[in-house]
């Protein structure tokens, strides 16, 4: 189950993806379609979230900053 990190407020445009970037804001960038190139990435909003190993971060149906643990499946790998 997700929990919210931080409240953002984000209004999704048609035609971007948002992502958290390495720094921990919310960022931008026009998705590529057909013969047509991506955009630039841009930030949308500052935040400064601190990662925490094994979950993923992401902006959910409100525009807000939220994470969950990331499930691994597979085989272990042989040292």
């Amino acid at each position: 189950m997700a929990q919210k990190e931080m409240k953002v407020g984000v209004k999704r445009e048609k035609g971007y993806l948002y992502f958290i970037d390495k720094q921990g804001d919310v960022s931008c960038a026009k998705m590529a379609r057909g013969t047509k190139k991506g955009g630039m990435r841009k930030k949308v909003a500052k935040c400064g979230i601190k990662r925490k190993e094994g979950y993923l971060y992401f902006l959910d149906k409100q525009g807000d900053v939220s994470c969950a643990k990331m499930k691994r499946g597979g085989k272990k790998k042989k040292k």
